[in-house]
């Protein structure tokens, strides 16, 4: 089994150490080039900013082991020894089962993230351009985006929230079913918040509204989402047309309490509200939530939308396990079935070779024959030929992946004297 797999994740090594070894999408080709060697026939580097992995195709694993950690040492002037505690080494079944957990977000610090597709489909299509990938990374690429596509399909491992910001996108999914229309005002400028805000706007919000106590920072916010900035003193009278309000300020005391927002409910004639309170201390006065139609939320509420959608990712990620290991079962079989391919050719070459010998022998004695008798034996002979070689063809497939493999090609071989067909 030739394929091999040395990196290092977010689950191995600390954001100080993995930084040294991002690699830069444009230094990619110059890389592959120097990877390649007498024991490396293929290759190819995944970079991101929670791993770095070196795939590759090598006939000699120890030595393609051996060479990969060089390469690795040598780029970042980090010693093979300080190395070692943060990388894994996987062959074989073991590298192929990674990969294709990687490529469906299951080993991914947000599982079911969709973004790890996308970055290993470039990888892949930087190393085939520059011809570092052959016919077996190539077919183990191609499978491993299949299998990312089925574990998307036959589970909901992406389908449901698992981050502040796209929990709240959620809320406002369920309240309002449809956000087209809504307009969103965006209080304070919170990195989380401002997060909610642009996967509000990616989902299709209409208007966004941006108020900050720093006036000149709630317009350059408002430009990044083509909204509207609004004086801080005056953002409570701009409420009555809002429907979702994302506050994230550094204010010790409630920036809105629950008689204002009483009096704000009455003039939009009850229309309802959600209100996310990002901000440690909230921002919004707890009493604010007993008011019907309004929908309020703090920090730890979002919290429990998140931890709740975690475990059905997990429950879904039992799912996609199975799925795995069904897929590595058929790609290690394809695997095998290469390795049992030179012998087959070498049969059929053996027993050609034979025919040939025969009619060589036969033809000739039959005086008087015509071509189309000729062509009759030959077409009978190659008949005869496939016949035979369909039993011990079908058996080394069967066998391919078997421990058995081994002790049948060394039958075969002795029945067939093709060690002695070689020296011949």
């Amino acid at each position: 089994m030739g394929i091999l797999l040395v990196g290092m994740s977010h689950k191995t090594a600390p954001v100080e150490l993995r930084e040294k070894f991002s690699i830069p999408e444009d230094s990619l080709s110059g890389l592959l080039e120097r990877l390649k060697s007498q024991a490396i026939q293929e290759c190819m580097i995944l970079s991101t900013c929670n791993r770095v992995e070196i795939l590759t195709h090598s006939t000699h694993p120890e030595e393609g082991i051996h060479e990969i950690k060089n390469f690795l040492g040598s780029g970042n002037n980090t010693s093979l020894i300080s190395l070692d505690p943060h990388i894994y080494v996987l062959q074989g079944e073991e590298a192929i089962r990674h990969l294709f957990r990687v490529s469906s977000s299951l080993d991914s610090m947000m599982v079911g993230e969709p973004q790890i597709l996308g970055q290993i489909k470039n990888a892949y299509t930087i190393a085939s351009e520059n011809q570092a990938t052959g016919p077996i990374l190539n077919r183990l690429m191609h499978k491993a985006f299949a299998v990312a596509k089925r574990v998307k399909t036959e589970t909901e491992i992406a389908k449901n929230a698992v981050s502040i910001s796209y929990a709240a996108v959620e809320l406002a999914k369920k309240i309002f079913e449809d956000i087209t229309d809504k307009t969103v005002m965006l209080i304070g400028a919170g990195e989380m918040s401002e997060l909610a805000a642009k996967h509000l706007m990616k989902n299709g919000a209409g208007k966004i509204l941006v108020t900050n106590r720093t006036y000149s920072r709630a317009v350059e916010l408002a430009q990044e989402f083509s909204g509207s900035a609004i004086r801080f003193e005056d953002f409570v009278n701009s409420l009555i047309r809002t429907d979702i309000i994302i506050t994230s300020t550094g204010s010790p005391d409630y920036i809105l309490h629950h008689h204002q927002v009483k009096d704000i409910l009455h003039t939009r004639r009850n229309k309802p509200i959600l209100m996310i309170d990002i901000a440690v201390p909230r921002d919004l006065d707890p009493e604010i939530n007993k008011i019907d139609n309004v929908y309020l939320y703090d920090i730890d509420d979002l919290q429990s939308v998140v931890n709740t959608n975690i475990e059905g990712r997990e429950k879904e990620a039992e799912k996609a396990g199975t799925i795995i290991s069904e897929e590595v079962k058929a790609f290690l079989k394809w695997m095998a079935s290469l390795e049992v391919t030179p012998l087959i050719v070498q049969l059929r070459e053996r027993l050609d070779q034979i025919r040939q010998e025969e009619l060589g022998k036969t033809l000739p004695r039959l005086n008087g024959i015509s071509e189309q008798d000729k062509k009759a034996i030959e077409s009978m002979s190659m008949s005869m030929i496939n016949k035979i070689l369909h039993g011990p063809t079908q058996a080394l497939k069967m066998y391919s992946h078997r421990q058995e493999k081994e002790t049948l090609i060394r039958i075969l071989k002795e029945i067939f004297r093709l060690d002695e067909s070689k020296e011949d």
